[in-house]
């Protein structure tokens, strides 16, 4: 069994003896993701820590879009209920890349793959994405990657 996915039931049955009902609700929500995900396609399978991973970021970005939408919408206290449920999320990931380290791993890329102008982002985003590894948003790698090829 990975070692993820026990460290979050391990947390779930602490959360639960200890009243917390945000980290309950979350927790049995992020686990409820991975089980689905496990017996998704032909075969049920376990999940590699990779694959864990993989659900909580999915899980995190829902909460984070989730977050803004209340917020954008006038709903305050919702938008703050789906922050506080990203931030429990958060804690299992992998810490993120500053804006320095990311820019650096960018600039690596970039000269890896001897690139030059916007039309070359696809093949630096390739070769940057497995540095960055789960590690830094989508959006601001690419942004990061647009930015250095139009400079």
């Amino acid at each position: 069994m990975g070692s993820l996915k026990q460290q979050l039931r391990d947390d779930l049955q602490t959360a639960m003896r200890g009243h917390d009902e945000l980290r309950t609700a979350t927790i049995r929500m992020v686990l409820t993701a991975i089980t689905n995900e496990e017996v998704a396609g032909k075969a049920a399978r376990e999940l590699s820590d990779d694959e864990v991973q993989a659900v909580l970021r999915r899980e995190a970005k829902k909460r984070r879009e989730a977050a803004v939408a209340y917020a954008d919408g006038g709903r305050p206290e919702q938008s703050q209920r789906e922050s506080d449920e990203q931030a429990v999320i958060d804690a299992y990931l992998p810490a993120q890349l500053g804006d320095d380290e990311l820019a650096d791993l960018v600039r690596a890329a970039i000269a890896d793959t001897g690139a030059d102008g916007p039309k070359a982002m696809g093949a630096v985003m390739k070769a940057v994405q497995p540095r960055v590894a789960g590690r830094a948003d989508g959006g601001r790698v690419s942004a990061e990657v647009r930015k250095q090829l139009a400079g």
